[in-house]
């Protein structure tokens, strides 16, 4: 494949900072975290292109753009604690392991997890946690978070996630059916919950764990 360190650079630069993606924190994040780790062996090639990739399990790693998109919506500070809904391969993950303190993430394919937890660890992210459950419900018991990021979509605003964000808390969630979805942004204002639709994306659903 070809130098991941100039391939991440161009990345950057031609993806996310020439489309209007302009946090510095969240344009480091990019440049630091190496999607290739996060990518099978056979798309290692495609690693740093603009479209989402198969990572098993019937899913995917979502185009670097869209991460950074709902990143750069979160506004995330050094001292935040972040829920993620949706491991996946873990770049997420890695990715709001360099924004924020502390990284809550739940998948529930377990494989995925495993291996989104050995490459985290591999790479030294020590302030993230993975769980194997059902991402709707969120992870009650270590609520509130300051920020959620949710990786599916949800048919409506999912109200378990709602609930576990702080009184300031934001969140950026895929809200719709499998051919018309768009980013909802939430912010918590005077008590009440604020939406701001954001652009229209494409993500695979959010499933209840029924086993």
């Amino acid at each position: 494949m070809p130098d991941p360190t100039a391939a991440r650079q161009l990345m950057v630069d031609s993806q996310l900072r020439d489309r209007g993606i302009s946090d510095p924190r969240v344009l480091h994040a990019m440049l630091s975290v190496p999607r290739d780790r996060f990518v099978p062996e056979p798309y290692r090639g495609q690693a740093y292109e603009d479209h989402p990739l198969p990572i098993g399990d019937d899913q995917t790693i979502s185009q670097p753009y869209i991460v950074a998109l709902m990143l750069d919506s979160l506004q995330l500070a050094p001292t935040d604690k972040v829920l993620e809904v949706g491991t996946g391969s873990g770049y997420v993950t890695a990715l709001l392991a360099e924004l924020a303190q502390q990284v809550f993430s739940i998948e529930r394919h377990s494989a995925l997890a495993e291996g989104a937890r050995e490459v985290l660890a591999e790479l030294g992210y020590n302030n993230a946690r993975v769980f194997t459950g059902d991402g709707a419900l969120g992870l009650p018991a270590y609520a509130p978070f300051d920020a959620i990021l949710v990786s599916a979509a949800a048919p409506d605003l999912p109200s378990a996630l709602l609930a576990q964000l702080s009184d300031s808390g934001r969140m950026i969630v895929p809200v719709g059916s499998s051919d018309s979805q768009q980013l909802q942004f939430i912010r918590a204002v005077d008590g009440q919950q604020v939406v701001s639709l954001r652009e229209h994306v494409r993500f695979v659903p959010l499933v209840l764990n029924r086993e």
